[in-house]
Parts: C-alpha cells; structure tokens; sequence
C-alpha cells in the first residue's frame, strides 16, 4: 500500500486539453476553408469596400487632379445623368421579356423531360445540356452570324417560308428578341435544376389528384406548382440578379457602343464604359453601388413575398 501511495503522490497531474474534440475539428475546418477566406477578403471584400471609398472622391485616370474628398457629389451627378437612368430604363426593358422566357421555357421542357411518355428523356437531357459547357463567347459569334439578315440560316429558314426575315441586331424593335434568343443557348442548367425538382415531387399526389378528378391543369396547380415553388423561387431570384448585370453578349455583339439606337446600352455597359473608356474610378464605382443597392431591394422584395406562396414541404404555417 505504501509503495502504491508513493507512485500515485509521484505521478504527474493529468495536463488538462485546451481543445476537446470539437474544437480540434473547428480549427481543421478554418485551416481547409482559409484559402477561400483569404481569397474573399482580399478580392471581394477588399475591394468592394475600396469602391466605396471611391464614391467619396474624385479618382480619375485621365484627368490630372489631385486626389480629394468630393462627399456625394458623385450620387449626385448619378441623379441627374440622363443616361444613367435611359441604361437602366434600357436593362428593365429587356428584363422584361428575357425573364419570363428564361422561367417558363426551362419549367416546360424539364415537364416534357419528366414525362413518362418521352423515350429517351436521358439523351434529350445530355442534348439540351452540352451547349451550357461550350464557351460562350464562342457562342455568341456563331449566334451572330446565324442572325444576320442577308446570310444568316435563320432569315434563310423563314425566307423558304415566304416570311421576310428582319434585322435582327440592328432593328430596335427586334434587338430584344435577338438577345434573348441568343440567351436560349444556355438554359440547359435550368432545365436540370427543373427536372431535379419536379422529380422530388410524390407521384403518390399525382395519383391522389387523379382520384380526384384532377386532370393535367389541376394536377399543375395543385400538386406540381406548390412544391416547385421553392425551385421557382430559387430560378426568380438568380435570374433577376442575372439579368440586371446583363452585359457579355451586347459587348461581345458589338463592342458595347449600344447600337441600335442605345437600345443595348445597358447599365453594365454604362458601368464598363464609365471605367475602362472613359476611366472616371469614382463616377464608375458609383454606379456599380447604385446597380447594388436596386439588386438588393429587389432581391429583399422577392425574399418578403415568398412567405406568400413558396411551399416548403414539412413547413407548418
């Protein structure tokens, strides 16, 4: 007993751990995520809050001023351009059509893809997929050649049909159509993230309706839209944040210069040619907060409205 007295008064107290299990994961999970911490703070967070100071002076590359504190002098240039608010006028404008196209038509295909009807729904999907990996710059230039009025294939096409084919990019009454029809090359994602939806959808509730004397409309507003609604949601809320920065393919088609008629000057173009033609930092860093802060009340509008008609499924209310 003695002996075991003395080896218990000589051994060492225990070390008490300065990190239990959870912790030591917490610091691995810091270390494998730092890379992309670092990258957000030095080239997203860093700078954004660097066009913010921006704003607040009068950093410009071609004229030679000496660099001061201009307050809102800037927002409040942005007030009174006139072409501030035609680009912007310019950009809702064609949000209004290429947004409701860009919803429905990829819905419509992933329901035509989910029908069991269609044979062969998996190559039509890898079909309408393959065009979204194929550089869209690349696309775009074949795309304005397949639009142009005298040797295009698509005047062509209607040509066979006794149908005068128009001018497409350089008519104002039909540049809109044109881009969204350029835009139609890429919806291949959508239709997926679609079909991934309508696919989690019961087919216990298709039958249920069906018992009930729902046909196809019925079983579409009753049991498809409610639990696609969240994926609708999801497709709203990006698309709104997509079309507002509108801006490679007008570039790409013809250089930005917003041919016709400034009908493609949008707002990212104002922003793109405010920095880099006529390199106005301040003035150009002041629209991209202004294009921001619309995006974000847009954005905050539709997160308020979808606890109106987004269905979660398991959510009580």
């Amino acid at each position: 007993m003695a002996i075991v007295e003395m080896e218990s008064e000589s051994a060492p107290p225990d070390r008490p751990q300065r990190f239990g299990l959870a912790g030591r994961e917490a610091l691995w999970g810091l270390a494998f995520i730092s890379p992309w911490i670092l990258g957000f703070l030095l080239l997203t967070l860093g700078p954004m809050v660097a066009t913010l100071i921006f704003t607040f002076t009068n950093i410009n590359l071609i004229q030679n001023e000496s660099l001061r504190f201009v307050g809102l002098d800037n927002y409040e240039a942005l007030l009174r351009d006139a072409r501030t608010w035609d680009s912007l006028i310019a950009t809702f404008k064609f949000a209004a059509i290429a947004l409701p196209v860009g919803l429905l038509l990829p819905f419509a295909i992933a329901m035509l893809l989910n029908s069991k009807s269609l044979r062969g729904s998996r190559y039509f999907q890898a079909l309408f997929f393959m065009p979204f990996v194929i550089p869209f710059v690349a696309a775009i230039l074949a795309w304005g050649g397949m639009l142009n009025p005298e040797a295009g294939w698509i005047n062509g096409v209607l040509g066979v049909f006794g149908i005068d084919g128009p001018n497409w990019l350089n008519d104002p009454a039909w540049v809109y159509q044109a881009l969204v029809l350029i835009g139609l090359w890429g919806i291949g994602s959508a239709i997926i993230i679609n079909l991934a939806g309508l696919q989690n959808v019961p087919t216990e509730l298709y039958d249920a309706a069906r018992v009930d004397g729902a046909g196809f409309w019925g079983q579409l507003r009753h049991v498809t839209l409610p639990l696609m609604s969240p994926v609708i949601f999801y497709s709203i809320t990006l698309g709104t944040v997509g079309v507002l920065q509108y801006f490679l393919v007008p570039l790409v088609i013809n250089g930005g210069s917003g041919r016709p008629a400034d009908a493609t000057f949008f707002f990212n173009i104002n922003i793109y040619k405010t920095f880099f033609t006529f390199q106005d930092m301040s003035y150009g860093a002041t629209l991209a907060w202004f294009l921001f802060l619309v995006i974000l009340a847009l954005t905050l509008v539709l997160f308020w409205s979808a606890r109106y008609w987004v269905y979660y499924a398991g959510e009580s209310k």
